[in-house]
């Protein structure tokens, strides 16, 4: 799926801009990564993406204008998993999971054996099987995490759309996701996704885009984009790219 991003800009009122004139063009089955300080509209620009910020300029699904695209079309093309959700109802977690099928059943149509079925096999594939019957309200942030994406994965959809996914996950499990990433990749599943850590673009061989002064700073194969010059412009302090092994790792130096 193609997802062309065109003169995009959004402002929360006449004084404060977070992004202007971004245009980028993305040929939706890769693994694409967005780097950017604080503050530079990451969760802004995946926000407006998807269509919960309005903004100016246009969004393509595959030549087509977003706005076109009905609510259930729309979420087989993209599922977007959010930085932060507050649960409110005590749902099972399979019940969560099944959600992600409203998509592709009947107007007023209830989850059945398939769709139990489906998201059972979701669950197990990220390792969380048995918290099936948990109420969603009572388990931890990187298991909702890894809930919404059992949830993203049975909507089915043809880009996933994930912001800071590692946020909420210990150091183990955010390379471990890492991992699942490139497994749904081979899938053929796109995954477009935030981060704050420029290793993980290095570690996915991710095509990079930089958020810089609020709008597209750069944009390329992490290898190209990810330099110790640009990072250091970046990021306000030295960093040094360096190899462990057959990795590429980008560590921050020493502070005056």
């Amino acid at each position: 799926m193609r997802l062309d991003v065109e003169q995009l800009g959004f402002s929360y009122d006449a004084r404060r801009t977070i992004l202007e004139d971004v245009t980028f063009s993305l040929a939706g089955t890769g693994i694409y990564c967005i780097l950017g300080k604080n503050g530079t509209g990451k969760s802004t620009l995946l926000k407006c993406i998807v269509g919960e910020h309005g903004g100016t300029g246009r969004v393509l699904l595959d030549g087509k204008e977003r706005g076109a695209y009905g609510q259930r079309a729309l979420a087989r093309k993209i599922a977007y998993i959010p930085q932060n959700h507050t649960p409110t109802f005590p749902f099972r977690v399979l019940d969560v999971v099944m959600m992600g099928r409203t998509a592709h059943m009947r107007y007023f149509g209830s989850p059945g054996e398939r769709e139990a079925e489906l998201a059972l096999h979701h669950l197990h594939f990220l390792g969380i099987a048995h918290l099936a019957e948990q109420p969603y309200t009572n388990i931890s942030g990187g298991e909702r995490q890894l809930v919404l994406l059992a949830a993203a994965l049975t909507q089915q959809p043809e880009l996933l759309i994930l912001d800071e996914p590692t946020a909420h996950l210990d150091f183990g499990n955010a390379h471990r996701f890492l991992h699942l990433v490139q497994r749904l990749h081979a899938q053929g599943i796109g995954i477009l996704m935030t981060t704050h850590f420029p290793d993980h673009a290095l570690y996915l061989a991710a095509e990079t885009l930089v958020l810089k002064d609020k709008t597209l700073w750069k944009h390329g194969a992490a290898a190209e984009v990810i330099d110790e010059e640009g990072m250091t412009a970046l990021y306000g302090l030295p960093v040094h790219i360096g190899q462990i092994g057959t990795r590429t790792v980008c560590v921050g130096g020493d502070i005056a």
